[in-house]
């Protein structure tokens, strides 16, 4: 199990210093400067735009500034917001908790519908329910997160008047974004748990509960989901990170206080560092969950520590 923990851990740093290489040439290569972002609307000397380089590193090769960016990330010093002049790690850990509870509510509704619709599509396979879930599972993958918000909030918020259209606060302003980012997860998790069950349906300790008479919704989800339970706790831990980026677009078509929200704000004002801090933070959370998810498979088949 330890090295199987070892191993995970050593892929994922080359992972992580692709994903920061990529990003800090990709800011660099988009139009605009965040000097001038910043002296928008004021006079402005070229002292004092050479000023705010130095000070903000900006005048450095850009090697040389992405090598300082990976010595004081690794301290876990992500820099100053060049608008707010705040730690980034700070601005970071004011607005984490709200993207981890909207990731953590979505994979929750994903999980639930997908296995449920996934169970029920298996037993009436080839029938009239499984080609309905079949379709619906297949549209809730298609459709973009901010189309079902706002669809959504047009239902349920402005006609229905059940749940808030925007904001963060108690649990009704949670439901539609979980709901919303969950939906197409959901349909990948249906029909993951539908191809599960049939493979476990055809096992021959299944035949034998049936000749004991036993209803097939029984057997499926008291006997069968246990067995095909396996690949669904990798999909949904794979998701969760997922989740969390796909936070970033929910949030804002909610106005919710987030991650999402503050990499928004960074990028229309060239806040390189809190660009940054917010896509290395989600790249460290997406592997975090790889490797638990990894690890909790070798926890439920111990065959997969051999293989590992």
């Amino acid at each position: 199990m330890g090295f199987l923990i070892i191993k995970r851990v050593g892929l994922g740093i080359p992972t992580l210093i692709g994903v920061t290489l990529v990003l800090f040439i990709t800011l660099r290569m988009l139009p605009g400067d965040p000097v001038s972002v910043l002296l928008a609307g004021a006079p402005a000397t070229p002292q004092a735009e050479a000023t705010l380089r130095q000070q903000f590193g900006l005048d450095q090769p850009i090697g040389l500034q992405y090598l300082n960016f990976i010595g004081h990330a690794a301290g876990l010093d992500l820099g100053l917001s060049y608008t707010t002049r705040q730690p980034v790690t700070t601005m970071i850990g004011q607005q984490i908790l709200p993207t981890l509870e909207l990731a953590l509510a979505a994979a929750f509704v994903s999980a639930v519908l997908g296995m449920v619709l996934g169970s029920l599509s298996a037993i009436y396979r080839n029938r009239w329910p499984d080609a309905v879930i079949r379709v619906l599972s297949l549209l809730n993958t298609s459709m973009p997160s901010f189309w079902v918000g706002l669809l959504l909030i047009m239902m349920f918020s402005f006609t229905l008047k059940i749940f808030p259209a925007t904001g963060s606060s108690g649990v009704q302003s949670l439901v539609l974004p979980a709901f919303t980012l969950g939906l197409s997860a959901a349909g990948t998790v249906t029909r993951l748990v539908r191809n599960s069950v049939i493979e476990v349906l055809g096992e021959n300790f299944v035949t034998a509960l049936h000749a004991k008479g036993l209803r097939p919704r029984v057997i499926v989800f008291k006997h069968v989901l246990r067995n095909a339970v396996i690949p669904t706790v990798t999909i949904v831990g794979l998701q969760l990170g997922a989740l969390i980026a796909g936070a970033v677009i929910v949030e804002a078509v909610f106005a919710r206080q987030g991650l999402g929200q503050m990499l928004v704000q960074a990028i229309a004002g060239k806040d390189y560092p809190v660009v940054q801090g917010v896509v290395l933070v989600i790249a460290v959370i997406y592997i975090v969950i790889n490797i638990v998810v990894d690890v909790s498979y070798a926890v439920i088949d111990p065959r997969v520590r051999t293989v590992a």
